[in-house]
């Protein structure tokens, strides 16, 4: 086995050829965060522990793993700044906390902000406006999971796109309005 294979139970697992080590993973696609819950076993080096790992993954996500090479990259990632072990797309697309949250808390864009919003505002009226920022930040990141369900991938790229628009146009602005006073 050079390659990644889904398999579905044990016998059929114990009979493929393995060069090991290998990897075990779940393959149900609703565990969004695999690593994180327990759903990844990484260098098994013999059938034994393959048999095991498989019966923990089955018994907690369901029968359906994929097997691979394990490819111990020593921080060849870091180094070459690549990605040799990707989480499957299903997972990667989920990320959704970054177009939602990334705008908010943007933090040299929000310290900029505030700069400038010191020089026309005053500071109760700051205080005010960062509070309720902080407060929809927090209902925002609570609630992100669900948000991805309801807008799915096409809406949370337009998100993205959307926040991008309104940085650049806060951007825009912050620079136009300060230009005059150093010319």
């Amino acid at each position: 086995m050079n390659k990644l294979e889904i398999v579905s139970s044990l016998d059929e697992l114990l009979n493929m050829e393995h060069n090991f080590p290998v990897v075990l993973k779940t393959a149900n696609p609703d565990v969004k965060h695999k690593s994180d819950q327990g759903g990844v076993f990484l260098n098994i080096d013999n059938k034994q522990a393959l048999a095991s790992s498989y019966e923990e993954l089955s018994v907690k996500f369901g029968s359906f793993v994929s097997v691979s090479p394990f490819i111990e990259n020593s921080g060849i990632e870091m180094i070459l700044g690549i990605t040799l072990h990707k989480q499957d797309e299903e997972s990667s697309l989920n990320a959704t906390v970054f177009p939602l949250a990334f705008p908010l808390i943007a933090g040299p864009g929000s310290l900029t902000t505030l700069l400038s919003l010191k020089s026309e505002f005053h500071t109760e009226n700051i205080i005010v406006a960062i509070i309720i920022n902080v407060l929809v930040i927090f209902l925002v990141l609570k609630t992100s999971e669900k948000i991805e369900r309801i807008i799915g991938q096409n809406g949370i790229n337009i998100t993205r796109k959307i926040f991008g628009v309104v940085l650049l146009a806060i951007a825009v602005k912050l620079f136009t309005s300060n230009i005059k006073f150093l010319l």
